[in-house]
C-alpha cells in the first residue's frame, strides 16, 4: 500500500491534472501540441543525454538485461501480429499486423517510465530505464515501422523501404539523445558546468512536465471503435508481457535487483501514444491504435500498482 501511495498516487495524480486540464481547455487548444514538442525534442533529449553521458556505458549497455528485456519485447510483438490476424479472421495486412505489433509491446517507456523509475528507484533506476527506451525503441519502433514500410512502399525495393525506415528512426530526438550520450560516455567526453547545469535544468522538466503531456494527449482522445484490437493489445501489454519478462528476466537477471526491477516495472507500462503517431502518420488502423493507449493507460493504474507493490517499492 505504501508503495502505491508514495509511487504510484503523484505519478498518476499528475497524469490525472493534465487530463482535467485538457478536458476543460484550460490551456487552449494547442497545448497538447506544444508540451509534447517541448518533452520529446528538448527536456527529455537532455535528460537522456545528461544521464548517459555522466554513466560508464557498461552500466547501460548491460548484456544480460538487455537480452532478458529484448526478448519479452520481441515476443509480445509477435503476439500483437498475430492478434489481429485472429480478430480480422486472416484479412488484416502486414501494415496493421505490426502496428498491433507496436501498441502490444511498444510501452510508454519515455513519458511514463522515466518518471516511474525516479519516483521508485532515485537516479539509480535510470540506467537500466534507458537500456529499456533503448531496447523498446530497436525492436518496437525499427521492426516495427521497417514491417510497415514493406506493406506501404511495396514496389521500391528492400534497400530503400530500410533506409525510409532507418531515417524515421534516426531523425527522431529522443533515439539520437541516446545514441550521443553513449557516445560522449565511451570517448569520456568533459561536459563543462555551465553546460551541466542547462542540462540537468531542463532535463528536471522531463518527468513531470511528460506526464501531465499523458494527460493532455488521452483528453484529445475518445473511443468509438476497434476495441477488439485495442482490448487484445492491452492484454497482451499489460498482462503478458510483465508475465513474460518476469520469467525470460529471471534466467538472465537477478530480479531481486535494481536493474531487474526496472526492467519488470517498465515491462507493466501501457502502450505508447507513439502506437497512434504512427498509425496517424501511415493512415491505418487509427482507432484501435488510439483505443489501445487509451484503454491500457487506464487499465495501468491497478498493473503498475501491483507489480510496485509485489517490488517491495517504498
Amino acid at each position: 500500500m505504501q508503495a502505491i501511495l508514495n509511487v504510484a498516487a503523484p505519478i498518476f495524480a499528475v497524469i490525472l491534472i493534465g487530463y482535467l486540464a485538457g478536458r476543460f481547455r484550460l490551456l487552449g487548444s494547442e497545448a497538447t501540441t506544444a508540451l509534447n514538442r517541448f518533452v520529446s525534442i528538448f527536456a527529455l533529449p537532455l535528460l537522456f543525454f545528461g544521464t548517459l553521458a555522466r554513466t560508464p556505458v557498461l552500466t547501460v549497455l548491460d548484456p544480460a538485461l538487455l537480452a532478458g528485456f529484448g526478448l519479452a519485447v520481441l515476443a509480445t510483438f509477435g503476439l500483437g501480429m498475430l492478434s489481429t490476424r485472429i480478430a480480422s479472421r486472416g484479412e488484416g495486412g502486414l501494415a496493421a499486423m505490426s502496428l498491433q505489433g507496436i501498441a502490444s509491446s511498444w510501452g510508454n517507456v519515455g513519458y511514463m517510465g522515466i518518471p516511474l523509475c525516479l519516483a521508485a528507484f532515485g537516479d539509480a533506476g535510470l540506467p537500466p530505464a534507458m537500456l529499456a527506451v533503448i531496447v523498446t525503441s530497436v525492436v518496437s519502433m525499427v521492426l516495427g515501422v521497417m514491417m510497415i514500410e514493406l506493406e506501404v512502399a511495396a514496389g521500391h525495393g528492400a534497400f530503400k523501404t530500410f533506409l525510409r525506415a532507418a531515417w524515421n528512426v534516426a531523425r527522431n530526438p529522443l533515439p539520437l539523445s541516446i545514441a550521443l550520450g553513449l557516445v560522449s560516455s565511451a570517448i569520456g567526453l568533459p561536459i563543462p558546468v555551465p553546460a551541466a547545469k542547462f542540462i540537468d535544468l531542463l532535463g528536471a522538466a522531463a518527468a513531470p512536465c511528460a506526464l501531465f503531456a499523458i494527460g493532455l494527449f488521452l483528453a484529445d482522445k475518445s473511443i468509438k471503435q476497434g476495441l477488439l484490437e485495442a482490448g487484445l493489445a492491452t492484454l497482451i501489454k499489460l498482462l503478458l508481457q510483465p508475465l513474460l519478462a518476469a520469467v525470460l528476466l529471471s534466467l538472465f537477471v537477478d530480479l531481486n535487483t535494481t536493474p531487474g526491477k526496472v526492467a519488470l516495472l517498465m515491462a507493466t507500462l501501457p502502450t505508447a501514444a507513439n502506437a497512434f503517431v504512427l498509425a496517424k502518420q501511415f493512415d491505418i488502423s487509427i482507432e484501435q491504435s488510439t483505443a489501445a493507449v487509451l484503454l491500457s493507460t487506464a487499465f495501468s493504474v491497478l498493473t503498475v500498482s501491483a507489480v510496485l507493490v509485489w517490488l517491495r517499492v517504498t
